[in-house]
């Protein structure tokens, strides 16, 4: 199994966990579905990440609403550099398994709006650096 240091498992964290809450507030709709999709999709992630995600809890709820869309972004360029020095295996499959992830919590409540489809295209342009 790979170490993370702390601040890189609690970035890899916000970069995952983060992303649902972005598609899921882009439209608002049914939260506990939309969770569970998202909870579901975790499993197109490698096992030793989806350890890592498991380990703490992240909490986002202390980022200002105007500012959560740049730090998850900002976490996401940074999970994928530091994935890329430590698993290059896990930094090929991450940014597909997060768009996965993004489409079912998208796709919870059988539709997927505008809106949640160009949040996918900000994670999508993040993940490409």
């Amino acid at each position: 199994m790979i170490h993370y240091t702390d601040a890189e498992s609690r970035t890899l964290r916000t970069a995952v966990f983060g992303v649902m809450v972005l598609v899921s507030h882009a439209d608002p709709g049914p939260v506990i579905q939309e969770r569970h999709a998202g909870l579901r999709a975790l499993t197109t992630l490698s096992p030793d990440l989806r350890v890592v995600l498991h380990a703490a809890r992240v909490d986002l709820s202390g980022i200002p609403e105007e500012q959560l869309e740049e730090r998850v972004l900002e976490a996401l360029r940074t999970s994928a550099e530091v994935l890329a020095a430590k698993s290059p295996a896990d930094a090929a499959g991450f940014p597909d398994a997060v768009e996965a992830i993004c489409h079912e919590v998208a796709a919870a409540d059988g539709q997927v709006a505008e809106v949640e489809t160009a949040v996918i295209e900000k994670v999508r342009a993040a993940l490409k650096g």
